[in-house]
């Protein structure tokens, strides 16, 4: 999963002329307009509006500099009540853009696009083949700031009808959208009256007559009082017609007649061919947004003005973009107590990592340049680093891309078959995107992608529909590589996207095997041989007396089913693909999988593989996680609205096939970040009974030295959080919890035995969710290791709380808590208040003699416990033989661990201790390790001395041995 000049400012302001076209190339929301809601809201902005490059808000101008063309109190109300209808309407954004905060609103995030000005010979001149490259500028032709659309042209000609065009992605439902709030919050004061409409709308209604007015009027209730005024307008009213390539037009005069009259009734196309005629209302001002390939459907004598959306071709709109959408105030909810300003500083970081990575790395720039993979970025960062709304997984959120991208969008309104776009995608490019992942690369030539595009086609509309493709949606899923070294080649956009097409093309059952597609020939040919067969002996069956002939019949006519149901099955074939994937063992001792995708979009902190050396080995754990997404529910539904429906039948096949392989080779020990891979899978999937059932077997949950972020916390509490069966361990050491964490995860820890949570940096706020967890009802924990974790006083008080009330817990490790003497005290005068525990180690923890004794003198009174480890501690030579007196003279109790060493022997502990301290050579204070392990050698030398016992010096010698290479790794004397 890697990642492989300026322009003016566009504002707008009084000197606009007629019309004024604010436009934001963010991200392509499909507006689907049928009928404005009749909320009544205010005319003013929600908020104070945040200007900065490229708003389309300048100031504006004084109350009457432009005189008033609808005059009247009744005209006046329905021009109001039509700015707020329309505000309320296109104000409502999708539940994937609520996400980013309850008070995130277009006008916060604007940023303009780059957008240049085309002449008509450019657009008839032929693309290129592939038609990935985009062209800069031509000679004279600078680029168009949005103040600037409906200027002169170079003649002085006055402008009165604009064509923008932009590819998939380029935002051209965000510039209407953006457009018309300016317009309703009265950012547009040299408009008098804004009429938008949605081509896709005026296709539905078919044929069926109907007046310009009537469809205003229809629409939007309110102008039924200043339609009759509509023709004094002028250029101060504007119509815009979004999604031209919805709506077929026809310019012939023999096809659609002339008609000037707003009353008269046409077919919706009729009208709109006349408008743009400017037969009707000639004085109007007309902006029109679409696709590539649907340009040519208006004449160019038509046509005043094109404009190209370029969208951020710039780095710097990409970043104030990041900076704009990630920096949203009410994204922040404090987790575990922390303060607004920390999340807040984590957003600065993420914003700042992810300008570095635009600056360095090329390929995710080049990516950028298309704002829909802007939103995309920020989707998933948010995705990984916010709290994650219910039910949200990564697929849902490229699917949703998807949707918010191809919705509705046919290849070719125009082809009788009405082909879905996004099945089209899925068909060609998850072609080659499966055969990139199962051969294990990511360049593609342009041969590789000529093949993919190609295979299969043999007529003439077949290859109109792939023209169509490759100039509108190519460049959306392919993109030239810049990275050095792969020269000519072409890479996925963003490298998640080629294993979820590839997981696309696999779900939906394209990907056929030569038996598969010469079995279906096969299946067809004996259905057409069995049916004239059959005949032939229905006739002969009537007339000779052969009771065998019946029986023949009937078989023939089943052969050909159940022939091609046999060589059409796939599903183990989904299964199969999906499962090598995920256990494939070469990737064992990668990242987990949402770890390379932070990485991959903000880049590897540290120096980067130098271009010489070899590549490493290509990683697409992503595919097995969007296979199994693509399978549940909500994302089979979004499908569906795309054109690529599968089938619940299907679906269940599949999630068959992939259990039974999940539950033959998911019983292996995996590698933590490869276990974690693996319940991310099952989160993906968002099927309870499913996980429940693959993971019944599952007894260790071992995510060492994974870096559990919210969303990994989120991950395993919804897959594991559910299940019946007890968990062995539960092993979280090195994971930088925290309380939140913590708090995520009690689902999880209620369930398991053996709990270990050291070294995660928890403090005394993290024991309130301990103490809460041993209070439970539910609490199984037996084992609970919180070594080398800044509890001090304050916490260990709390979880003595925890420990009154507690029944289950035996074994507990507060090893370097930085308890001190206060803490030894606190514990040995509220120790009996539990009467289970079995095991208390507080070794290292600062305190001295009197402190210790008094903790040991507790614990050999305890009921029930026999172990104490007080080794590390600031003891004085005084102080261990006392300790060591007290376990040499009390009858039963607990014993002491002071020392590597008991009278003349060695302690049989000894293991234990210095294992202690390996694991924790790194992180302890060396210094004062070192300074122990030279009491620890001095007492065994001493012991050797004492003892006549040959066997006792022989184990004392070997221990000794252990200790001088601990010292000489610490840099101490080993002598």
């Amino acid at each position: 999963m890697r990642w492989g000049c300026h322009l003016p400012r566009a504002s707008w302001g009084p000197g606009l002329g007629r019309v004024l076209q604010p436009a934001d190339e963010r991200i392509p929301f499909l507006i689907h307009w049928s009928w404005p809601l009749r909320g009544q809201r205010p005319l003013g902005p929600p908020r104070a509006f945040i200007r900065h490059h490229g708003s389309s808000a300048d100031s504006d101008p004084p109350p009457g500099r432009h005189r008033l063309l609808f005059q009247g109190a009744a005209a006046t109300e329905a021009i109001q009540q039509h700015r707020r209808n329309l505000a309320e309407w296109f104000s409502r954004l999708p539940r994937e853009e609520r996400q980013f905060g309850p008070t995130f609103a277009l006008d916060t995030v604007h940023v303009d696009p780059v957008i240049r000005e085309s002449t008509p010979d450019e657009l008839l001149r032929p693309t290129a083949e592939l038609a990935l490259e985009h062209h800069p500028p031509s000679a004279g032709l600078p680029p168009l700031a949005l103040s600037q659309l409906f200027d002169p042209d170079v003649c002085g000609r006055r402008v009165q009808t604009v064509v923008l065009y932009g590819t998939v992605g380029t935002g051209k439902s965000t510039l209407v959208r953006k457009m018309v709030l300016d317009w309703c919050y009265g950012r547009l004061p040299a408009l008098e009256l804004l009429i938008p409409f949605s081509c896709e709308d005026l296709s539905s209604l078919g044929p069926a007559p109907a007046s310009l007015c009537q469809l205003v009027a229809q629409r939007y209730t309110p102008q039924k009082e200043i339609l009759p005024l509509m023709a004094t307008a002028g250029s101060r009213l504007l119509f815009v017609l979004h999604g031209l390539e919805r709506l077929n037009l026809n310019f012939q005069l023999a096809d659609t007649g002339l008609c000037s009259d707003l009353e008269e009734p046409k077919a919706p196309a009729a009208i709109i061919v006349n408008l743009l005629r400017k037969y009707m209302l000639p004085e109007a001002s007309i902006l029109v947004t679409t696709r590539p390939p649907a340009i040519g459907r208006i004449p160019s004598k038509y046509v005043g003005r094109y404009g190209e959306i370029c969208g951020f071709s710039d780095t710097n709109l990409q970043k104030l973009y990041f900076q704009l959408r990630l920096n949203q105030p009410d994204c922040e909810h404090g987790a575990g107590g922390a303060g607004v300003s920390a999340t807040l500083a984590q957003h600065d970081n993420l914003v700042e990592m992810l300008s570095r990575n635009l600056e360095g790395h090329h390929q995710i720039a080049a990516a950028c340049f298309l704002p829909s993979y802007c939103w995309l970025v920020c989707a998933t960062l948010h995705f990984l680093h916010a709290p994650t709304l219910a039910g949200q997984t990564l697929t849902s959120i490229y699917t949703s891309f998807l949707r918010l991208n191809f919705s509705g969008e046919m290849l070719d309104s125009t082809d009788p078959s009405k082909l879905s776009l996004m099945a089209y995608a899925a068909r060609t490019m998850g072609k080659l995107a499966y055969e990139g992942v199962s051969s294990r690369k990511t360049y593609f030539s342009e041969e590789d992608v000529r093949g993919c595009l190609e295979a299969g086609i043999k007529t003439e509309e077949e290859f109109q529909l792939l023209h169509v493709f490759r100039r509108d949606a190519l460049r959306f899923f392919l993109a030239p590589c810049v990275e050095p070294g792969h020269p000519g080649t072409f890479v996925f956009t963003v490298p998640a996207m080629q294993e979820y097409l590839a997981a696309l093309y696999i779900v939906l059952g394209l990907r056929k095997t030569t038996l598969q597609r010469v079995g279906k020939e096969v299946a067809e040919f004996v259905g057409r041989v069995g049916e004239d067969v059959s005949l032939v002996l229905g006739i002969m069956a009537k007339l000779l007396p052969l009771r065998a002939l019946p029986l023949l019949f009937n078989l023939l006519k089943v052969v050909p089913r159940v022939f091609g149901r046999v060589v059409g099955k796939s599903r183990g074939a989904v299964a199969q693909a999906m499962v090598l994937e995920m256990f494939r063992e070469e990737d064992y001792y990668n990242d987990d999988v949402l770890d390379q995708i932070g990485a991959s979009i903000l880049g590897v902190e540290g120096p980067r593989r130098h271009p010489d050396e070899p590549p490493d080995d290509e990683v697409f754990e992503l595919f097995p996680m969007f296979m199994g997404g693509l399978l549940s529910a909500h994302n089979r539904a979004v499908l569906a609205q795309l054109g690529c429906p599968i089938k619940t039948l299907d679906a269940l096949e599949n999630a068959q096939a992939i259990k039974k392989k999940l539950g033959k080779l998911g019983r292996q020990a995996l590698p933590p970040s490869e276990l974690l891979d693996h319940l991310f899978f099952h989160y993906e999937f968002q099927n309870q009974r499913f996980s429940a059932e693959v993971l019944g077997s599952l007894r260790q949950l071992n995510l060492a030295g994974v870096r559990m972020t919210p969303l990994k916390c989120t991950v395993v509490a919804a897959v594991l959080g559910s299940g019946r069966h007890a968990l062995d361990e539960v092993n979280l050491a090195s994971c930088q919890l925290d309380p939140m964490g913590l708090r995520t995860l009690r689902p999880v820890f209620l369930r398991a035995r053996k709990l270990g949570l050291q070294p995660n940096s928890l403090g005394p706020e993290a024991c309130k969710d301990l103490r809460d967890l041993l209070l439970h009802d539910q609490c199984q924990v037996t084992t609970l290791r919180l070594s080398n974790n800044p509890l001090t006083v304050a916490g260990v008080a709390l979880l003595m709380e925890g420990l009154a009330g507690n029944t289950s817990l035996k074994h507990l490790s507060l090893l370097h808590t930085g308890l001190g003497d206060e803490g030894l005290e606190l514990l040995a005068a509220q120790l009996d208040r539990n009467q289970q525990l079995q095991e208390l180690n507080v070794a290292y923890n600062g305190a001295g003699d009197t402190a210790a004794l008094a903790l040991a003198k507790a614990a050999r009174e305890h009921p029930s416990l026999e172990l104490l480890h007080l080794y590390f501690n600031e003891l004085s030579s005084e102080g261990r033989q006392a300790l060591r007196d007290m376990g040499s003279t009390t009858e039963g109790g607990a014993r002491v661990v002071v020392s590597l060493t008991e009278g003349t022997a060695v302690s049989e502990y000894w293991s234990v201790i210095l294992g202690e301290v390996q694991r924790n050579l790194n992180s302890w204070d060396r210094g004062r390790v070192r300074r122990h392990l030279e009491l620890l050698l001095r007492d065994l030398e001493d012991n050797r001395g004492a003892t006549l016992n040959p066997w006792r010096k022989a184990q004392l010698l070997r221990v000794e041995s252990e200790v001088k290479a601990l010292l000489e790794q610490l840099g101490g004397p080993g002598t």
